[in-house]
């Protein structure tokens, strides 16, 4: 794996080497330890929700398209199941959902009950450590705009600007308030920033939907306006833009739908949610007979027991994950009883080596190679190269080392 991106994403040394050796001797290479304040770059981590990787292929996105052209850019493998709130915890861990802790959009914790996308209590979160609570832990400062994940205190650590998350927010005023974070005293050194609109016109429309192609405008416009203000900050050369999606999308049609009532009886389960994946567990007592039913391939999708869960998902060892998990073949969708499917539309969850589940991933700014593609690159390696470029010595996840190591480009 060290030849993907040492083939993809380009660091230069000129300011960066120091701090790069350090950080792989595992020492934090902050000020004082290696590095100038100077040569630590800010990291901008920004989320296009719903992103799908060729989206940048439409001609509708001329901010993100240059941000490409110019920097290392290429599709990224999310981890299963592709949906966002595991994905989000595993791009700013390292780590994929049966490690982290956050294995589904909904899942029952045995102690804590059943998680919704609303929870912020600590003992959701806290089976591994974001990338914010690493900065701060370290001495600089964070800021985090509606990142899953972000509203909830590590060991009495918070970022220091973070906002509870509220969808009625614009784009720009998303923007605005990052910029006005960068005002203030003391200026983040690492950002994160959400955009969810690809995602909602994406599952209501399809993604060849006109209105998908509007929302990524929408979302386009608003990086424009990012990096305008950054400019006008002078922050652009030391800073570094990487964005990414939490997983792509694939049409979805009610006449491509399989009912789990004609799988099994629905008296039997407890369905946590249902479409291009499912998530459920028997009731008590009767275990043998749902396995029976549901644990096989069926005609366009398959499931899986807990202790038969493909390894190359990695998932299944964390306590959270339910006793069965099943995929839909790309394009089709399980419903639970009471939740049918009644018009066309998009989703996610799909295996992540799907195609239409490739994510986006850019990165553009100072050290960053020009030009480069990326061939296989996993959510997982985000947060390590996150550490690399700002000298931080991360906490060990799933992505290595070696995958971000620091290369002279010339």
């Amino acid at each position: 794996m060290f030849a993907r991106l040492l083939s993809i994403l380009t660091l230069t040394v000129l300011g960066l080497a120091a701090t790069a050796c350090a950080g792989l001797g595992g020492q934090g290479s902050l000020d004082g330890q290696g590095a100038s304040r100077s040569e630590l770059k800010r990291v901008i981590l920004v989320s296009i929700d719903g992103f799908r990787w060729d989206y940048l292929e439409r001609g509708v996105t001329p901010t993100l398209s240059r941000l490409a052209a110019e920097g290392a850019s290429g599709p990224m493998r999310p981890s299963f199941p592709s949906v966002t709130f595991p994905n989000h915890y595993t791009l700013v861990t390292g780590r994929h959902p049966d490690h982290h802790g956050i294995v589904g959009n909904s899942f029952i914790d045995a102690e804590l009950g059943r998680f919704s996308m609303a929870k912020t209590e600590p003992g959701w979160w806290n089976q591994a450590e974001p990338i914010w609570i690493t900065v701060e832990k370290a001495g600089r400062t964070s800021a985090t705009m509606f990142w899953p994940g972000s509203e909830t205190e590590h060991d009495g650590v918070r970022p220091r600007y973070w906002r509870p998350y509220d969808k009625a927010v614009e784009g720009d005023a998303r923007v605005d308030q990052i910029l006005a974070w960068m005002d203030a005293s003391p200026r983040p050194d690492f950002a994160t920033l959400y955009f969810d609109i690809v995602d909602t016109a994406g599952h209501n429309h399809g993604p060849d939907g006109a209105e998908t192609n509007a929302a990524m405008a929408e979302v386009d416009a608003s990086l424009a306006r990012l990096i305008d203000g950054l400019k006008a900050r002078g922050l652009d050369d030391e800073t570094v833009l990487i964005i990414a999606s939490d997983h792509g999308m694939a049409a979805t049609s009610p006449d491509r739908v399989m009912r789990l009532g004609d799988l099994v009886d629905p008296e039997a389960i407890d369905v946590l949610y249902s479409g291009a994946a499912v998530f459920l567990n028997p009731k008590p007592g009767r275990e043998a007979e749902v396995e029976a039913a549901l644990a096989r391939r069926h005609a366009h999708g398959e499931c899986w027991t807990k202790a038969t869960i493909p390894s190359r998902l990695v998932l299944g060892s964390n306590p959270r994950v339910p006793a069965i998990v099943c995929a839909a073949d790309v394009g089709w969708l399980f419903s639970a009883p009471g939740r049918e499917v009644t018009r066309s539309g998009g989703a996610h969850g799909y295996d992540n080596a799907a195609r239409e589940m490739q994510a986006l991933f850019v990165a553009h700014g100072p050290g960053v190679a020009r030009g480069r593609i990326l061939r296989d690159l996993d959510s997982v390696d985000v947060q390590p190269l996150i550490g690399r470029l700002m000298g931080l010595a991360v906490p060990a996840g799933d992505g290595r080392r070696e995958d971000t190591q620091v290369v002279t480009g010339r």
